[in-house]
This record gives C-alpha cells, structure tokens and sequence, in this order.
C-alpha cells in the first residue's frame, strides 16, 4: 500500500534499483508493517552535478545523497517506528550509494486513510469492508 518514491544521486542502474526496491521494501516491512506486496517503489537518478547540499554540489563533495518520499496511512505507526525507519532507511541506502552527505532526507506523509488507497478503493473503505466481512 506505500507508494515510495526514491531519489538517489548515482548513475542510472537496474541492478541497483532492484537492490534498492527491495531493501526499502523489506525495512518498511520490517520498521513500519506495511505488506510488501501491495508496496511500491520508484527509484528515481539525479546526476550529482546537479544536487546541492551547502551551496556546493554532491560531485564537488565527493559524496551521495538520498531523498526517501513515502505515503502511509496517519496513525498506523508510532514515533518511535518512524524513527527507527529513518535510521535504518538511511543506513542501508548508505550502504548502496554511500558515502553519504548527512542532509540525506526520508520524509514519511501520513495521510488520511479516507484521501489514501489503490485500485479504485480507499484505505477507509477497506477497512470498513474489513470489519463489516468479520461480523
């Protein structure tokens, strides 16, 4: 059910982007519960000439840098989860493109179950369905 888009500064690869995907796939899995099948990924490139951290660009720096987009449903995780996504999510993108400039970001929207869904149907009506099937 996330939708995760993934910003990375490194050259185009589908090698990576498979190890990508799947890495930010098992960590919201893993961290944040969410089904990995019903999760998506798009691993997006920027050439490092062309992202600034500082005022100077990632190339002149010598390092890599990350921007983790990801939509989940409000109130279905803690803070504490949040945070430890962040911590994992940018550990382990350091480990495919890193070194990493440290204004690396992951940013978790948490949205209104009733304005969030896919295939047609909302998150809210999902879960109605859900509890309306059980009774």
């Amino acid at each position: 059910m996330p939708i995760i888009n993934l910003h990375v500064t490194a050259t185009p690869d589908p090698a990576l982007s498979a190890r990508l995907a799947a890495t930010v796939t098992a960590l919201t899995a893993e961290r944040l519960r969410k089904d990995p099948a019903v999760t998506a990924v798009a691993v997006h490139y920027h050439d490092p000439r062309h992202w600034f951290a500082g005022g100077r660009s990632l190339a002149d720096q010598g390092l890599a840098t990350f921007w983790l987009d990801i939509k989940v449903v409000a109130g279905t995780n803690l803070k504490t989860e949040l945070a430890d996504y962040l911590g994992a999510v940018f550990a382990a993108v350091g480990r495919e493109i890193g070194p990493l400039h440290g204004e690396s970001y992951v940013l978790v929207h948490e949205v209104p179950a009733a304005a969030y869904g896919y295939g047609g149907q909302t998150q809210e009506m999902r879960f109605v369905a859900g509890r309306l099937a059980a009774a």
